[in-house]
């Protein structure tokens, strides 16, 4: 059986904060800086995957 590829989200700031969802499923709220080469950071809790809108992106970075 197949694992599912983790949860992205298109994002406009450049920092981000991941709690792994609601519940017992979560994890403690880590933020999360987008790198400006990458343009996507991953959660290392979670691996979810949060990926920069840069066309609508906040320049708070």
């Amino acid at each position: 059986m197949p694992i599912p590829a983790p949860e992205t989200e298109v994002v406009t700031t450049w920092k981000v904060a991941c709690d792994g969802g609601e519940g017992a499923l979560g994890h403690p709220r880590v933020w999360l800086t987008i790198p400006q080469d990458t343009g996507f950071v991953e959660c290392g809790y979670c691996d979810k995957k949060f990926v920069i809108d840069r066309e609508h992106a906040h320049d708070d970075h």
